[in-house]
Parts: C-alpha cells; structure tokens; sequence
C-alpha cells in the first residue's frame, strides 16, 4: 500500500507527455487545406507548358548576389526579403490559406502541443545544384550566419531560437526560448538553406558579385554588372515531382533588365523589350497604358483583387531627430497632407485613404476598443496616450481643394496651444528651434505628390525641402537612420508574428538597416508587440494586433497615405495564369504564369 501510495505522488508530480504530433504540413491555428496525399495546389496549372521565357524589369542596379548582408544593392531574383529562384527553403507556404507551410526540403515535421520545439526531416532526394546532399548542418550553419552577419530581420524574426542542432545527417532541432510564440514553429520552415561547403574557401560576409549555388529551381546563366540578370531553368532540379512545386516554374528562362528611369521603362514595355509590368503609378495606370498593342490585345491590362492586409505606407517620421520627438508637432502636420485633393487630382480617384497599420484586414482597429482589448491596454493605461482608449482613429479629412484651411486652422491651433509660435513666416518650437526638416525621396514619382504637401507645411511656417538622391546614396541613409522624413512603410501578412519586432521594438530602433524607420521606442509598445507574438489562437491574434495598432495610430509616427485591394498588371498577351490565388503577392504570382507558345 505505501508503494501505491509512492507510486502515485509520483505521477502527480511527475510532468504528463505532451503530445507529439507529425505531418507535412504545419498551421497557425487549424488543419491544413491539404493532405498528405495531395498532388498540387488547387490554384496551379499543374498541366501549364514548360519553356520560354519572360523579361522583367527593375529600376535602379544591382552589385551584389548576396541577398541577406546589410549592405549592397542584391541582383533581382537572388532571394533575401523578395522572391529567390537559387535558395529552397524547408518549407513552403499556400496561397490560398491564411498560414499554413508545407514542406520543401523537409519531407516531415514533428512537435510538441506547446510548440516549444520543431524538428525536420530532409528529404533523401534533396541536392544543391552541384549533387551535394543537402544536411542538417547546412541548416545549422545558414541560421547562424542569417542571424549573426545578416539583415536585421533575421535576428529578430528568430530571436527566441535558443539553439539549432543537427540530430543526424537529415534531422534538424530548433528549440525555443520559454514563452508563448506559436508561430516560430513555421517561420524556422522559412528559413533560407544555403550550401556550408560552397562558403568553405568564401567570404560569406562580402556583398559581392560571386555567383550563388542553391538547392533552387534555377540557377545565374549570365547577367551584367548593374544591368541584366539571367535565370536559367535547371532540368536536374530535385523537387520537379513534388506536389508543392507542380505547375509552377515553368518558364525556362527568367531575365531582369535594369532601368534608371520610369518613364524609359514604361517605353520600352510599350516597344516589347520586357513582357510583365507591375504598376504602383496610379496616373500612369490611368493615361499611359494604352495605344496600338493595346488595342490590338498584344499587351493585355489587368486588375486583379486580392485579400492581403496592405499594411501601411506613409510619410515616416524619424524620431530619432529632436525636432520630431513632439507628437504634438507630429499629429499637426498631418493636417497639411490633403488626401482628398491628390485622389482626384493626382491619382484619378483609384485610392482609399490608409488609417491602420493592418489596413483590409480583420486586425485594423476600429471604433473604441473591445473588452478583450482593454485587457491588454488597461495595464498600460499610463503609458499610452489616452485618446487610445476614447476615440476612434481617423486621419484628418479635407475639402479637397488642395488648400485644406479649416484643417490647417486645426493644425495652427494644436501648435500654438503647445508653445509653438510663427515669426517672420517662420514656425519655431518652444525650445526657439526652428521647424525645418527633409523630406528624402530617389523616386521622382512621387516628387508630385510631396510637392503641394511641402506647400501646405509653408502655411503653417514649416520649412519642407524635398531633396532627392540616388537609389544607393538612399539605401545607405536610410539603413543608417539618417533622414528627417521618408515615404516608407510596412507590409502585413494575414498571420503577423516575430517580424513586428524589426518593426517597432526598442532594440530594433537602434540597431541599423532594421524596419523601425521611425525610430519608436515605446515600452507600452515593447509589451503589446509581445502579446501579438504570444497569442494562442486566432481570436487573440486578431485582438491584440488591433491592440497594438490603437497605440500605433495615436503614436502619430506617420503621416497615412493611401491603398488599394487589388493589383494592376500589364502583360504581352503570350503570357497567361490560372485563376489567381486570394493571397497574392506584388509580383502576381509569376512562378504560377506561362509561355504560351511553349506548347
């Protein structure tokens, strides 16, 4: 009997065993839409024709094909932030589901219910371009190099990664920091693998023009320094049978060609000397896409919606800079941006005002906050400022005459109410400094619109000087944190997670070339971005991101521009591509499209 007894104080203080579970595919919060058998994504041509090719077009230059360095201008194509046609990576994500990863390079996932670790199985097939296997120590070392010498984003995304370790030849172990971070599990999946044996004799730290070799779909065949990039179609890639890259890849060459200039590339579609456009210009959308190609339906145009969040784009303060630390200052001039006006005028009424850092989503914040959201808020009552918690966001509204007075008049009046003061034409804060910043573009695109923004910033006494550089001299300012004003802004997925920390975290707001542009640093929003990334199901994701959007939006850090939910599109008409799929990216999707004289 006192055995038994023993035996089951033991059970009770001994820990229960977590479920392990095991799949090919992981989720956020549900199962995912495909099983282990399927044999495509339902939004593929799993029958579309290999060959042919397509020619793309970038502005500026590259000098690098190292992708994931703070540093250099990398080749279009070569991975890092955008698309990579050389680096796999262990999984892959779905298009037509909120989050879910599939694998890649790994054939299985195993973890736990608490999701404290994730281990991944390679497959046996799976081969850099030169045969070599790919390892578990070729994950290891790429996360270590990612995380120690490359962009920012990757030191935070993955910074409660508290070791990975090779198992054995093809199984790899991340563990996790103690806390709730339901996401790490998948975006570890993310993680580029790069070749440990190709960087043995190279220096991985140079932004220089060696000439990559991944596990990908293609490899460099050619390119121009600066100029052109080619991207040739391996027929000895590994995972051509796996369901996840069926109908997709199809073109056997992919060709970047690079341009100084807008107007001269628009030219050159119309001419037919690249075959795909991605219009972000609303008046050249409107005015520019039209003549005998068009009309003859050799150049197609096209809008396609989509169910992305669009984030936010705006004009950044950096509040590094004294003169911006007022958000008094900061809320006034907002009122000199008159929206109304450019919508008509300027961008021929194709825009919504943006208001929410999670803007068309279900995570934008409107109305007063919810219960559940002043749970989060409540304890942080006295860090915030106190409209968070009584009124609705909305910036300012005008009458669209380009000359916004009764909002301007708004503006003068939280001015002079905070100590500012208008001599000789010229506005002075109340330390007697006056307010006179740059406004730093290397698009002149948008010189048109900053332009009557700058204006309207002259009537309150704002001295705006709306200075242009080249696109290398603005990476390096802008890595380097060192502007008054930028248009910028921070793109959303439907599942923000770890990235959020590059985004508005205190440490991210010293460490160079993260995506804290403005600078923030904000305990109160130290806290609700780690409630975002702690939250256990999709309710309290959505929750505390309207959270966390509420003390964004009254922290006045940028000044809201605008969006739209659909993509616009030009094409030469020997291209085509399924229905597209509701998560569409900028590019629209290119692995998906095909040649259609390939058949």
């Amino acid at each position: 009997m006192r055995a038994v007894t023993i035996l089951l104080g033991l059970l009770l203080v001994l820990p229960a065993f977590a479920e392990v579970h095991s799949g090919h595919a992981i989720t956020m919060y549900d199962a995912p839409k495909y099983g282990p058998s399927f044999r495509h994504f339902d939004y593929v041509n799993a029958d579309a024709p290999k060959g042919g090719q397509i020619k793309l077009h970038v502005i500026g230059g590259f000098d690098s094909f190292m992708p994931y360095l703070p540093k250099g201008s990398a080749a279009a194509g070569v991975g890092g932030l955008g698309p990579s046609y050389i680096y796999d990576s262990l999984t892959v994500r779905s298009l037509d589901e909120p989050f879910t990863e599939y694998g890649l390079l790994a054939e299985r996932m195993e973890w736990p219910d608490d999701r404290g670790w994730i281990t991944f199985t390679l497959r046996d097939e799976a081969r850099f371009a030169d045969g070599h296997p790919v390892t578990a120590e070729d994950v290891v070392w790429s996360f270590n190099q990612l995380t120690e010498h490359g962009q920012p984003l990757y030191a935070y995304y993955y910074a409660d990664v508290e070791k990975v370790e090779a198992l054995s030849e093809r199984k790899v172990k991340f563990t996790f920091k103690p806390g709730d971070n339901r996401e790490l599990v998948m975006i570890v999946g993310q993680l580029p693998v790069l070749p440990k044996h190709f960087w043995k004799d190279k220096d991985f730290t140079q932004a220089d023009l060696t000439v990559p070799m991944g596990s990908g779909p293609y490899r460099i065949a050619s390119f121009k320094p600066g100029k052109q990039v080619v991207y040739e179609r391996r027929d000895d890639y590994w995972a051509w049978d796996l369901p996840v890259i069926q109908g997709q890849y199809n073109f056997d060459r992919v060709i970047f060609e690079y341009y100084l200039d807008q107007t001269v590339a628009l030219e050159a579609f119309k001419k037919g000397d690249y075959d795909f456009r991605f219009e972000m210009n609303s008046k050249l959308w409107a005015t520019a896409y039209t003549g005998r190609d068009f009309n003859s339906g050799k150049l197609v145009k096209e809008e396609v919606h989509h169910q992305n969040p669009s984030g936010m784009q705006g004009f950044i303060f950096n509040t590094r800079r004294p003169l911006f630390q007022d958000p008094v200052l900061r809320e006034a001039m907002a009122y000199a941006l008159d929206f109304e006006w450019s919508n008509k005028q300027l961008f021929y009424n194709q825009y919504k005002r943006t208001r929410s850092y999670f803007q068309n989503s279900e995570m934008a914040a409107t109305g007063l906050p919810s219960e559940a959201e002043l749970k989060l808020l409540e304890p942080l009552r006295d860090k915030l400022p106190e409209r968070v918690f009584t009124e609705e966001y909305q910036p300012p509204v005008s009458d669209g005459t380009g000359r916004p007075r009764e909002n301007l008049r708004t503006a003068q009046t939280l001015l002079k109410k905070a100590g500012y003061e208008v001599r000789n034409g010229q506005l002075f804060n109340p330390e007697g400094k006056p307010v006179k910043f740059e406004f730093l573009l290397y698009s002149p695109a948008f010189e048109r619109v900053v332009l009557p923004f700058s204006r309207n910033l002259k009537a309150l006494g704002i001295s705006a000087d709306v200075i242009r550089v080249d696109e290398s001299q603005y990476l390096q300012r802008v890595r380097n944190f060192n502007f008054d004003m930028i248009v910028g802004g921070w793109g959303q997925s439907s599942s923000p997670g770890n990235e959020q920390r590059d985004f508005w975290s205190s440490k991210a707001a010293d460490r160079p070339s993260s995506r804290n542009y403005a600078g923030i640093k904000d305990p109160a929003i130290d806290s609700l971005v780690k409630t975002l990334i702690s939250a256990k199901d999709r309710e309290a994701l959505v929750t505390s991101s309207r959270a966390l959007d509420r003390a964004l939006q009254w922290g006045f850090y940028v000044i809201p521009n605008w969006g739209m939910d659909y993509h616009r599109f030009a094409y030469r008409s020997r291209l085509a591509h399924p229905d597209l799929p509701p998560y569409l990216g900028v590019d629209g999707a290119l692995d998906l499209w095909w040649d259609t004289t390939a058949e």
